[in-house]
C-alpha cells in the first residue's frame, strides 16, 4: 500500500465545516449562524450550570465546557449542526465518578474517553449506532430521565438530604426528609416549573429557559432582600465558592476558562490527586462508560440533525471531534462533553448554516462568565432543578415509551423494560449491554424461526418426478448459523431408512458459519454410518469453498457438489445405476 492509499484510508477532521464552505458560505450565512449562535448560546447558559450542578461539581464547570469543548468539536466533527457540551444523559454516569474520585478524578476518566473516542474514528467504528436497537436506547433514556428527576427533588423541595450513587437509597432519603421541605423553595421552584412550561404557548423568540430562571431570580431576589441576609431561598452564590490567581468569591468565578493539570484538581477527599497505574486502572471502566455513551449520543444527534436538514454526517469525524473536544476541555476545567439533542435541533430551527453557529453560541457562553457571573450566582436552585424537570421530562420520551408498550412486539417491549428498570436501579452500562445482549438473542431466535428444512415431492417441482424411491429431496431455506444449524440437522437425521441419497436444494442458503460446517460434517459422517450418500447442490462457490477448506471434499458415492437441481439430479441417478 502507497503512503498516498494510506491517506485515503484514514478518516479526516472538520467534514462538517468542509461540507458546508463546499456549498458555497457567504455574509448572508455568516449572520444566519451568529442569530442561531446567539439562540443557542442563551439556552445553553442555564443548561449548562444545572448539568454541572446535577453531575455533582460547581456551575462554572459546565460554562466551560460549553465554552471548550463546543468550538473545537464544532470546528473538528463530522457534523454541521450538532452543538455539544453537557448533557443530561451524562448525568447517572459523571455523578457515581464525582463521589468516588471527585473533580479530578472526573477530568482525568474525560480525557481517557476521548482518547477511545478518538480511536473509534480512527478505526472507522462510526456505523457502531446502527447495531443499538432502539428500545434500548429509549430504555435507557427514559430510566436516565427518572434517575435526573429523582436527584433535583431535594433543590426542588428545600430538603437537606445528601445524594448518594445509588437510586433506591437516594429515594429512601427523600421520601424521609419530605415532611421538612421549605415552602418557599417549593414556592421558587413551581413558579420557574410554571413559566418554563407556558412561555412556549406565547411563541415569543426569548428562549423558555431564559425567562424561567429570570422569574425564579427575580423571586428569590425580592424574597432574600425581605429576609435582610440572604436567608430564605438558596442560590448559586450562598452554595459555591471558587479560589483562583489568589482571589476567592462566591457564586461562579468572572474569569475566562485557564489551563489547569485535571490532577492538580481535587479528589474525592479535597486533596489533589495521585495519577499512578492504579487509579488509571481503576478509572478505565469508568471512561469506557463515557466513551460509549459519548458515542451513541452523539452520532444518534447527527442523524436527527440529518433527517431535518436533509444533510450526511461523516459518523468517524464526528467521533474523532468528540475525541479531541473531551481531551481538550479538561484540561480547562471541562468536564465530558457530547452532541446534545435539544440543542442541536433549536439551533436548526433557529436558522443556522454551518458549525460557526456552535462557535458563536461558545461565545456567548463565555461572554456571560466574563460579564455575567454575579448575575448567574443569584439563580436559585430550586429554578434550576425545575429545569432540569424540564430537561429529564423531554428526553425521557414518554409518548414513545407508552406507545412502544402499547404496540411494540412482544421481545421489544421486555428489552425496553429490562433496559430501562436496569438504567434505574443500577446504571446505563449494565443496561445497554444486557439490552444489546438480549437483543442479539432476540434477532437469533427470530432468524433460526426462518432457516427451514423441508421434503420436496413431485407436486412441488417437475424435476423430482421420476427419481427413484431410494432418492429424496431436501429444501433448505435460510441462514445456516450457529442458531439454526442444529434445528437444520435434526430434520435431516429424521429420513426414512429406506433412503440411500439425499439430495440438499442449497441456493436459498445465503451463509453458513462455522456451527453450521461442524454440525454438516457430522451429518455426512453419520449418513455414510447409515449408507446415504449427501449431495449439496445450489451452494454459492464462496460457500464451497469454506467447505472444502475444513475438509468436505467431494467422494463419488458420499458427497457431491452440483451447481442446481437438475445437474444433482442428474448426479443422484448416476449414483443410483452404478449402487446397481
Amino acid at each position: 500500500m502507497t503512503d498516498r492509499s494510506f491517506l485515503r484510508n484514514v478518516p479526516g477532521i472538520a467534514t462538517g465545516l468542509r461540507a458546508a464552505w463546499a456549498q458555497g458560505y457567504g455574509l448572508s450565512d455568516l449572520r444566519h449562524d451568529v442569530m442561531a449562535g446567539i439562540t443557542i448560546g442563551t439556552v445553553a447558559v442555564p443548561l449548562s450550570m444545572a448539568l454541572a450542578i446535577a453531575t455533582g461539581v460547581a456551575p462554572q464547570h459546565g460554562l466551560y465546557t460549553a465554552i471548550v469543548a463546543g468550538v473545537l468539536i464544532a470546528l473538528t466533527g463530522g457534523s454541521r449542526f450538532n452543538v455539544s457540551g453537557p448533557t443530561a444523559a451524562f448525568v447517572v454516569i459523571l455523578f457515581p465518578i464525582v463521589q468516588e474520585y471527585g473533580l479530578g478524578g472526573l477530568l482525568i476518566a474525560t480525557m481517557m474517553a476521548g482518547v477511545m473516542l478518538v480511536a473509534l474514528g480512527m478505526a472507522r467504528l462510526g456505523r457502531l449506532i446502527e447495531f443499538v436497537p432502539y428500545p434500548v436506547i429509549l430504555g435507557f433514556t427514559a430510566g436516565i430521565a427518572v434517575v435526573i428527576a429523582v436527584l433535583q427533588v431535594p433543590d426542588f423541595l428545600g430538603l437537606s438530604v445528601s445524594m448518594g450513587e445509588h437510586f433506591l437509597a437516594n429515594l429512601g432519603r427523600i421520601l424521609g426528609a419530605l415532611p421538612r421541605f421549605d415552602p418557599v423553595e417549593l414556592g421558587i421552584g413551581v413558579l420557574t416549573l410554571s413559566v418554563l412550561l407556558m412561555w412556549p404557548r406565547l411563541k415569543l423568540p426569548v428562549p423558555a429557559p431564559l425567562m424561567g430562571l429570570v422569574a425564579g431570580a427575580t423571586a428569590a431576589y425580592a424574597i432574600n432582600h425581605w429576609f435582610a441576609g440572604g436567608a430564605g431561598v438558596e442560590t448559586i452564590a450562598s452554595r459555591f465558592t471558587w479560589e483562583a490567581g489568589g482571589e476567592s468569591g462566591t457564586g461562579i468565578p468572572p474569569i475566562a476558562p485557564t489551563l489547569a493539570a485535571p490532577w492538580s484538581l481535587p479528589g474525592p477527599d479535597g486533596q489533589p490527586l495521585t495519577v499512578d497505574f492504579q487509579l488509571i486502572q481503576a478509572l478505565i471502566g469508568p471512561a469506557l462508560a463515557i466513551a460509549m455513551l459519548g458515542a451513541i449520543e452523539s452520532l444518534l444527534c447527527s442523524v436527527v440533525a440529518d433527517g431535518m436538514t436533509r444533510t450526511r454526517h461523516d459518523p468517524n469525524a464526528e467521533l474523532i471531534g468528540q475525541g479531541l473536544g473531551n481531551i481538550a476541555a479538561p484540561l480547562f476545567g471541562g468536564i465530558t462533553a457530547t452532541a446534545a439533542i435539544a440543542r442541536t435541533a433549536t439551533n436548526i430551527r433557529s436558522g443556522a448554516r454551518s458549525p460557526i453557529a456552535a462557535v458563536v453560541h461558545a461565545l456567548v457562553v463565555l461572554l456571560a462568565v466574563v460579564a455575567l457571573a454575579g448575575v448567574l450566582g443569584m439563580v436559585p436552585m430550586a429554578a434550576l432543578a425545575a429545569l432540569l424537570f424540564v430537561v429529564a421530562w423531554n428526553m425521557s420520551e414518554a409518548r414513545l415509551f407508552v406507545r412502544t408498550l402499547r404496540s411494540a412486539p412482544a421481545g421489544d417491549v421486555t428489552i425496553l423494560l429490562v433496559c430501562f428498570t436496569l438504567t434505574v436501579v443500577f446504571d446505563m452500562v449494565l443496561a445497554v449491554a444486557v439490552g444489546v445482549g438480549l437483543a442479539a438473542a432476540l434477532f437469533i431466535r427470530r432468524m433460526a424461526l426462518l432457516t427451514e428444512v423441508e421434503q420436496v415431492s413431485a407436486e412441488d417441482h417437475a424435476l423430482v418426478e421420476g427419481l427413484p424411491a431410494e432418492v429424496a429431496v431436501y429444501d433448505v431455506d435460510g441462514p445456516m448459523f450457529f442458531g439454526a444449524a442444529e434445528k437444520a440437522v435434526t430434520s435431516l437425521r429424521l429420513v426414512d431408512p429406506r433412503i440411500r441419497i439425499v439430495i440438499l436444494d442449497m441456493h436459498d442458503v445465503p451463509s453458513m458459519d462455522g456451527t453450521a460446517i461442524v454440525a454438516l460434517e457430522t451429518l455426512i459422517r453419520e449418513m455414510h454410518h447409515d449408507g446415504v450418500s449427501l449431495i449439496l447442490a445450489g451452494l454459492p462457490a464462496r460457500i464451497i469453498l469454506k467447505l472444502r477448506r475444513a475438509g468436505l471434499h467431494s467422494v463419488q458415492g458420499r458427497l457431491g457438489y452440483c451447481s442446481g437441481l437438475p445437474a444433482a439430479r442428474s448426479l443422484a441417478l448416476r449414483w443410483c445405476y452404478s449402487h446397481r
